[in-house]
């Protein structure tokens, strides 16, 4: 497994930071790795609505479909599952007197033999989280 997190703020009130990130189609703005991201449920956000990432990662592109798993007004968790890997973004909110300070949480469990390449991983993703950080940042203080 490999895991990477990252504590940060943004300048827009926490309502609107978590309504825009609990729609993870809009991964493809704020998320240097997606290439696109295409929800396949329709109506209202809710626990259990997915999303078909397909994201380039170390010159390998991947897609994998996420679920949004936590669905509250301080917290958002989805899981995102292929054939090879299994990854989790955990989203947390809290408001600060400029904003909102967010911090996320990714990790990324392969399996099979591929467990065995995550130690060697771990510096690209560290490396992508913080890339990740500076988009989200932009997009968000942006809205």
């Amino acid at each position: 497994m490999v895991a990477v997190s990252r504590t940060f703020t943004v300048h827009q009130p926490v309502e609107k930071v978590v309504d825009y990130l609990a729609d993870f189609a809009n991964a493809r703005d704020w998320d240097p790795g997606t290439l696109s991201c295409v929800r396949e449920d329709t109506g209202p956000l809710r626990v259990g609505s997915q999303w078909v990432n397909t994201s380039a990662f170390m010159g390998r592109r991947t897609v994998l479909t996420y679920r949004l798993e936590t669905l509250e007004p301080r917290h958002l968790a989805f899981q995102g599952t292929n054939e090879s890997a299994t990854s989790r973004d955990d989203l947390r909110f809290a408001e600060v007197p400029r904003g909102t300070e967010i911090t996320y949480r990714a990790e990324i469990t392969f399996a099979g033999a591929l467990r065995m390449l995550s130690p060697l991983l771990r510096l690209p993703f560290e490396r992508l989280a913080d890339r990740v950080v500076a988009q989200m940042t932009h997009v968000v203080d942006a809205l």
